[in-house]
């Protein structure tokens, strides 16, 4: 090798970095060059060397261009036969020789690290170096930077911000920073006291020698603690006494330096403690306005960038329901608004309203009272003056008192101003405000037009008979299905058997108990009564001497036909069984039957409070509500059946069907329907009263009247449902008994404030039209007597009369 090339390689293997420990290759990058064109010994480079392996060379263009500037100087001092150090004779090249080679092992012995390969630069000769012209570095300039050009990629953020550092630096110098001394002191994250023992109380060594333990484990001695008086000499002795605190964990005095007292008065000031602080730093802008040209990531775009977004179609259809309904105009003309208002002009047209605007409600005017001369008459005497203070302030009429002055200067300011403003404003604030149109109805259209009372008779309008005879309180009374008697059972322990027409009494039974209720058998063909007395005793009387003698034998025969019958039944092994009674059928003695009567006698275990037939006279029912119990009997067998086993509640009143197989129990507050044929249940009628009194079904079967004891009689449609078709609400007190007339379209109910009301109720046959329900009449005439009314009502079975009972021992007819 020429001693030229070999010079120039050697200076530049000492300027090169050592960076890696990758094999080298031909066709290595031009590691960064020193500019300097001075001699560096060979001890001096490999000690720049072991410095500068620990940096990173981040500017490779700058870099680049250094080493070409380099590489001119080199040419261009070869051109003027300046070689500097190197030396061109044959013993210059045996030194050479020996520096190379010692450089060469200083190399493999620094760390044993490899060095990044040059590509060799022959320089032979001065031939040679014509042939090294500037074309040729001109061409590996272009090329090199045709391959940095490759590597680097536009918006490359090290690249660009290592330019903007070099011509930061160009411009302005660095400030020189303190070098960072490799010790604990340099590092105050690394404090710690001497003592070691922790976060632990103080006292858990105030009986002990020592106060903790240093780094080693060895017990810290306390100080020997001196009196106060030596305290205080110490301190006026002390110059840095008024900057010394107590450290307990370390039992000793520390004196604070400048800095911590800094801190101190910074901190007592109200302002940061760092004094290096600068609060108007110019701000860095972390996220520049500059679009960047290299995406952040790479990952590809998700999948809801191409669907269409359901929350943006539904505000799109919220913006197109509103311009529909044209809260939202589009594209319209925006109204330039004046800058000045004329506030006494006319020719300002008024706002727009919002299309939900609701005008506030206007004050009222001022009245005369309210003047400050009001007239003579508006002035309140002290009578009145009295009144009104005596009266709560939401008790008054007016807030003010009208007074008199003799001019408005002297009027006193209003005290009440701002409470009543404030109570205005919260009305208005609080009070929901809903626009309401008016409609143009006349009230009277609303009100169904009725009949006329007149044009709904007959009804019974006035009392015609009064039967006196009893003495106590009517319970129950009877009409006979001719129309021609009636009966009547009081508290004074009798019955009375009256003719209609006439009010004669023709016939009387005395008892020995009250009287609870009386039933006349419906069949026309059989001369018989139920009663109820006492004690669960049930009779079945026929008056007598009264009724023609073929209607008596017909009802002796009737009546007695079940004596002769067994009372045994047969059962599947043909052996006679004995018919277990639940009532006990009795026949009374000879001379009660000639004397009153008396066919039969029931004794039920608890007292019958009702009584009902069946509309062919051979079924009744008997209602015992304090032994839960209904039973069913049949006249002519004697025989009694208990049609339910368990009941549901306190049975008030039954009824039967006047055409189907269908029974109606009334609980307290339930109506429930049975069909006797399958034995089941066919309906609940829910009246929502809290209690019924009485029941009775309309003579064509589908509707149903209830009274209760809370004022209410509520009719049922059967083919509408288990809801009352009418509630209605005319008596003052509790009703005590409903019923149907049997002919004409009436019903009437009885109440504890002594009146009857009379209704027209018309059922029409086509089922599209609902009931006619008028109410027509009020009776007056009962006495109220104990809190009681009228306790008993029954119509006539021809006429348009009415038969009514009550608690002052009176029975009257209404025709």
């Amino acid at each position: 090798m020429p001693k030229k090339s070999v010079k120039f390689a050697a200076k530049l293997h000492e300027k090169a970095p050592k960076t890696s420990k990758e094999p080298a290759q031909p066709n290595a990058k031009i590691a960064k060059p020193a500019l300097k064109s001075t001699k560096i010994t060979v001890q001096q480079q490999q000690q720049k060397s072991r410095t500068t392996t620990t940096t990173k060379v981040n500017d490779k263009r700058s870099l680049k261009k250094r080493a070409v500037e380099a590489l001119e100087e080199e040419e261009s001092s070869d051109d003027d036969s300046d070689y500097g150090e190197i030396a061109l004779d044959g013993n210059d090249a045996v030194v050479d020789e020996e520096e190379e080679e010692q450089v060469e092992e200083n190399d493999m012995d620094d760390d044993e690290s490899e060095i990044e390969a040059f590509p060799e630069l022959s320089i032979s000769s001065d031939e040679e170096d014509s042939d090294y012209d500037d074309e040729k570095i001109e061409e590996d300039i272009e090329e090199e930077e045709e391959e940095e050009e490759d590597d680097y990629m536009a918006g490359d953020s090290l690249d660009e911000a290592d330019l903007d550092e070099e011509e930061s630096m160009n411009q302005k110098p660095l400030e020189k920073l303190s070098d960072i001394e490799a010790n604990y002191d340099s590092d105050s994250s690394t404090e710690e006291t001497e003592n070691t023992v922790g976060n632990i109380p103080a006292e858990w060594y105030k009986d002990m020698p020592h106060i903790g333990y240093d780094i080693d484990g060895k017990k810290i001695l306390k100080p020997a603690t001196a009196d106060e008086l030596e305290k205080f000499l110490s301190t006026m002795d002390d110059p840095d006494s008024w900057k010394t605190v107590r450290s307990d964990k370390e039992g000793k005095d520390i004196v604070l330096n400048d800095e911590e007292m800094d801190i101190i008065q910074r901190l007592q000031r109200g302002i940061i403690p760092d004094s290096d602080y600068n609060p108007y730093e110019p701000t860095v802008e972390w996220f520049t306005s500059k679009t960047e040209q290299m995406p952040l990531s790479a990952r590809p775009e998700p999948k809801r960038r191409f669907i269409p977004s359901k929350w943006e179609a539904k505000k799109v259809m919220k913006i197109v329901k509103a311009i529909r309904a044209g809260r939202i105009v589009p594209r319209k003309p925006k109204d330039e608004r004046p800058r000045f208002y004329n506030l006494w002009g006319d020719d300002d047209k008024p706002r727009e309203d919002h299309v939900m605007h609701i005008v506030a409600p206007k004050m009222k005017l001022p009245e005369h009272d309210e003047s400050y001369n009001p007239p003579e008459e508006y002035l309140p005497d002290e009578q009145e003056v009295k009144e009104w203070n005596d009266l709560d302030l939401e008790d008054r009429t007016k807030n003010y008192l009208p007074k008199k002055y003799k001019s408005l200067r002297h009027v006193p300011a209003y005290d009440r101003f701002i409470q009543e403003r404030f109570q205005r404003c919260l009305d208005l604030y609080l009070a929901p405000r809903v626009r309401k149109n008016r409609l143009n109805v006349d009230p009277d259209s609303l009100v169904p037009k009725l009949p006329s009372p007149k044009d709904l008779q007959p009804f019974p309008t006035a009392q015609s008979l009064s039967y006196d005879g009893h003495t106590a309180r009517i319970r129950s009374l009877s009409v006979h299905s001719s129309g021609l008697y009636l009966l009547s059972g009081s508290d004074d322990h009798t019955i009375r058997m009256w003719e209609v027409s006439t009010g004669r009494c023709l016939f009387m039974w005395q008892f020995k108990d009250v009287i609870h209720e009386i039933s006349w058998n419906p069949n026309p063909d059989v001369w018989l009564f139920a009663v109820s007395v006492g004690h669960g005793e049930v009779l079945l009387i026929a008056p007598p001497k009264l009724c023609p003698g073929e209607m008596a034998m017909a009802t002796d025969q009737y009546i007695k036909s079940g004596f002769t019958r067994p009372q045994t039944t047969t059962t599947e092994d043909d052996n006679e069984k004995p018919i277990r009674q639940v009532v006990q059928w009795s026949k009374p003695s000879e001379q009660e039957e000639e004397k009153y009567g008396y066919k039969v006698r029931l004794q039920h275990s608890q007292t019958v409070k009702q009584i009902t037939w069946h509309r062919k006279g051979d079924y009744f029912a008997t209602v015992a509500p304090d032994a839960r119990q209904v039973l069913i009997h049949q006249a002519t067998k004697h025989q009694t059946q208990t049609p339910f086993t368990r009941l549901k509640g306190i049975v008030q009143k039954v009824a039967f069907h006047p055409i189907k197989p269908i029974f109606f129990v009334a609980t307290q507050i339930y109506v429930r329907v049975y069909d006797l044929m399958q034995q089941q249940l066919v309906k609940t009628m829910q009246p929502g009263v809290k209690w019924i009194s009485s029941i009775d079904v309309h003579p064509g079967g589908d509707n149903l009247i209830i009274g209760s004891y809370d004022k209410k009689v509520c009719w049922f449609d059967m083919d509408l449902g288990s809801r009352p078709y009418k509630s209605l609400r005319y008596h003052q007190k509790a009703v005590r008994q409903v019923a149907y007339h049997r002919r004409y379209p009436l019903f009437a109910s009885s109440s504890d404030d002594g009146t009857i009301q009379i209704f027209y109720g018309m059922v029409y046959n086509d089922l599209l039209q609902n009931p006619l329900i008028v109410p027509v009449k009020i009776l007056k005439g009962h006495e109220t007597k104990d809190s009681l009314g009228v306790l008993n009502i029954e119509f006539h079975p021809t006429q348009p009369w009415i038969f009514s009972s009550g608690a002052d021992g009176s029975l009257r007819l209404w025709t």
